[in-house]
């Protein structure tokens, strides 16, 4: 990861932030390659993250979706495990229509 976007200082990324980042492994004869420089979203942490209401949400991993530069568009075709509501309030409705499950 080079930077999160949306301010000069800030350190970590929660749900919903874009990252710009860098891809280290990519398996061979696959749209992404190596060492590319991407635009992504984050769609998981393990971290709890306070939702408006009180309540808290927490996933086993962290994961993002890499989106196109200057849109709010996935790459890819399929989007794997749960994405919490919060990526679609936050204009990210391509994503939280092509996930299996919304949280």
């Amino acid at each position: 990861m080079f930077r999160i976007l949306g301010g000069s200082r800030k350190r970590t990324a929660e749900i919903g932030d874009i990252l710009v980042l860098s891809v280290q492994i990519a398996e061979p004869r696959k749209q992404v390659k190596k060492k590319a420089i991407l635009h992504a979203v984050v769609v998981r942490q393990a971290k709890p993250f306070r939702r408006t209401d009180g309540s808290y949400i927490k996933f086993d991993d962290n994961a993002v979706v890499i989106i196109e530069k200057g849109k709010k568009e996935p790459v890819a075709g399929r989007i794997f495990g749960p994405i919490p509501r919060e990526i679609a309030e936050l204009g990210y409705q391509t994503i939280a229509s092509k996930a299996p499950e919304i949280v």
